[in-house]
């Protein structure tokens, strides 16, 4: 009997080590644990620096909103360019056929 109290004590330990562990870490990787759903693509604007970004991102819901998983650039403008209108619809029409071309190639 006593041959087998060392072994079985000593799995125990481990045991609970590798739960502590886990619950140290939150049991999940800090981007599986913040996505809570399917992710999707969509159009954003974004104004900084005396400039209007125009972006694409892809997005998931998490539990304290949207979490946002990667970014690109479609344009950047200026935000006293004098065609600032039109350069924003076509940079708008341009990142809405990246939405439907990505949404395409994710399926």
């Amino acid at each position: 009997m006593r041959l087998l109290a060392l072994p079985v004590t000593l799995i125990v330990i481990a045991v609970l080590i590798y739960l502590l562990v886990v619950l140290a870490r939150g049991g999940r990787p800090a981007s599986r644990r913040e996505v809570a759903g399917q992710a999707r693509w969509e159009t954003d604007t974004v104004m900084e620096n005396g400039w209007t970004l125009i972006v694409v991102r892809k997005v998931a819901p998490g539990p304290n909103g949207p979490v946002e998983l990667t970014r690109q650039t479609v344009r950047a403008i200026p935000d006293d360019d004098p065609a600032w209108d039109e350069r924003y619809r076509e940079g708008m029409l341009e990142a809405r056929n990246r939405v439907s071309t990505l949404e395409i190639e994710s399926n």
